[in-house]
């Protein structure tokens, strides 16, 4: 299995209005971070976010502790 190559995905609760995010989760174990990118532009600035981060912000997210405002 290749790890160096970002394998891109939208989540499945993504809408179709334009505003999504795509992750590439592959790279966690093998570089400790979680490129994401703007699904409208690919080709655009990749953040390369440490994993732990991007795991609590998941975690957040889930558990409501990032509720809107």
């Amino acid at each position: 299995m290749n790890t160096e190559s970002p394998r891109w995905f939208t989540s499945s609760h993504s809408g179709n209005g334009g505003q999504c995010m795509e992750v590439a989760v592959n790279l966690a174990a093998a570089h400790g971070t979680v490129p994401v990118r703007d699904s409208k532009h690919p080709d655009g600035p990749v953040l390369h976010l440490p994993a732990r981060a991007f795991a609590d912000f998941v975690g957040g997210v889930k558990d409501g502790g990032l509720g809107a405002r």
